[in-house]
């Protein structure tokens, strides 16, 4: 199954609805100032507005292509008109490429979609985050330290990838299972000290020590390496 994920900063993805097609599944998600706080599989396309409420579309851009979790992802600039300076500077700020808004929901699809059926349907390159001596590959769903593979169950992965986007940031409970997805059904908070506990006895076996932090009161954090 092929999965995209389309980020858009314009208020539109609210009414948007998602697409399922064949072994195709397309969502819609919001994005705001800073790369979301949350996983998502497959491949991502973020759709950027020119202008933004609290910053520029080009200063959102190189914080996108900055970010572990979104530096891999399709950025495509919205312009307000067709204007080559424009153009320009979207793609130096880190843009693949441009389209002029309005959006709405078909052309956005249509721009998915004039991808040739192998670009659409092609593994996502691996995006290996390195946290450290700690490898975490996203593509190949393998994580390693100092070149030796760790063995972690998909919930520990997916936490420890969460936390390796985001590193230096206090989660609580609730921040966590949001950030994996996990909400429907509804998931008890102090499952995530069971994730937590699998993960450093994981990393401990595997020589990578115990990363990371309680925060009492608070939840957990993964200090910068």
């Amino acid at each position: 199954m092929t999965k995209i994920s389309i980020l858009l900063t314009d208020p539109i993805v609210a009414s948007l609805q998602g697409l399922v097609h064949d072994d195709l599944v397309v969502e819609f998600a919001p994005l705001g100032s800073t790369a979301p706080d949350r996983l998502f599989d497959g491949s991502i396309w973020v759709f950027v507005d020119w202008l933004l409420p609290d910053l520029s579309g080009l200063e959102l851009c190189r914080r996108l292509r900055a970010s572990p979790q979104t530096e891999g992802a399709h950025i495509t600039m919205v312009l307000e008109e067709d204007d080559p300076e424009a153009r320009r500077r979207a793609l130096r700020a880190g843009a693949d490429d441009y389209m002029v808004g309005p959006l709405d929901r078909t052309r956005l699809l249509d721009r998915i979609m004039s991808l040739s059926p192998g670009e659409l349907h092609a593994a996502p390159p691996g995006n290996v985050i390195r946290h450290g001596d700690l490898a975490i590959d996203s593509g190949t769903l393998q994580v390693s330290y100092r070149g030796r593979r760790i063995a972690l169950m998909p919930n520990e992965f997916r936490l420890l990838r969460f936390f390796a986007e985001h590193p230096g940031r206090i989660f609580t409970r609730s921040q966590l299972i949001a950030g994996l997805g996990k909400q429907e059904p509804t998931i008890d908070e102090r499952t995530v000290d069971v994730w937590v506990g699998r993960l450093r006895r994981a990393l401990l076996a595997g020589g990578a020590g115990n990363p990371l932090r309680t925060v009492r009161s608070m939840g957990y954090i993964l200090d910068p390496a």
